[in-house]
């Protein structure tokens, strides 16, 4: 099949982002409901007209409200250093004293004791949003696998998810070696198929924007292209997409030239899978 990198280069998406890439709602739900006890205990007090001593009769009646304090700090810890002193939240192992300093001296008491906050349990659920925001990356990643999932699953082929070259060694009898430095390569591909007569390793990527990491993951899986050339009964697919590729087109285009089986979203919806794989 002739194949023109440029033709090919203009099917590429500008996004596969779905409605819940941006913000895990249920899972921003669940993390703040596991210390709701202790954020309400703590809310109480917010407006505190004199917050050190009714800091210090919560803690004295109800330990565990330390739970919840390093959340407020947008930190997901059971333990915060500060200088060379070392703060447990979840049992208590410094003095009342050291706690009030702790929390003067992070702005805690401040935010509570001046009203800037109303009630702390919506103040949390918005911190778990921020701090999910940072979980976007990982699920770009798995919405380019789900989606190369779903054309495995229509294709109608049996496949594995995750497998190190290893198991596909021993599972399959390939020999490998040329693409896991004699063994020694902790490397696994996303998913793999075997057919009849081969097996195929399949790698998948999305990238919106460019960067180094697009020219690293060219060369390193053109080097995989031509190493796996001469492995019998096995064949390396890679399928990938996103406009980030448009500047780093230089090294995608090495590596279309030497692996015949590189594709994008748009040859898997015109259905590349069924024909590979018959």
């Amino acid at each position: 099949m002739n194949r023109n990198f440029e033709d090919w280069l203009k099917t590429f998406r500008n996004s596969i982002n779905d409605y819940d890439y941006y913000t895990d709602f249920a899972k921003i739900h669940e993390n703040a409901a596991r210390l709701k006890p202790e954020i309400f205990l703590l809310n109480s007090l917010v407006g505190s007209k004199n917050i050190e001593r009714d800091f210090e009769n919560l803690l004295a009646k109800y330990p565990a409200c330390l739970k919840a304090i390093p959340i407020l700090l947008a930190v997901r810890a059971e333990e915060i250093f500060c200088r060379d002193v070392n703060y447990r939240f979840d049992k208590q192992n410094l003095s009342v004293e050291q706690y009030k300093f702790f929390m003067r001296a992070t702005g805690l008491f401040d935010l509570l004791e001046n009203h800037i906050v109303a009630n702390l349990y919506d103040y949390v659920t918005g911190v778990e949003v921020g701090l999910d925001s940072n979980g976007r990356k990982n699920r770009g990643g798995h919405q380019m696998e789900k989606l190369v999932e779903k054309f495995l699953i229509e294709a109608g082929v049996k496949y594995f998810k995750e497998m190190y070259l290893a198991d596909v060694e021993k599972i399959f009898g390939v020999d490998l070696s040329a693409i896991s430095a004699e063994g020694t390569s902790t490397k696994r591909f996303d998913f793999v198929v075997k057919n009849f007569e081969t097996v195929f390793g399949l790698e998948t990527n999305f990238y919106a924007s460019g960067g180094s990491k697009l020219n690293e993951t060219a060369r390193s899986y053109k080097m995989i292209a031509e190493e796996s050339k001469n492995i019998r009964g096995f064949k390396f697919v890679w399928i990938t997409d996103g406009n980030g590729w448009k500047s780093a087109r230089k090294n995608l285009k090495e590596t279309f030239l030497v692996l015949d089986t590189l594709y994008n979203i748009k040859n898997l919806e015109d259905g590349i899978f069924r024909e590979l794989f018959k």
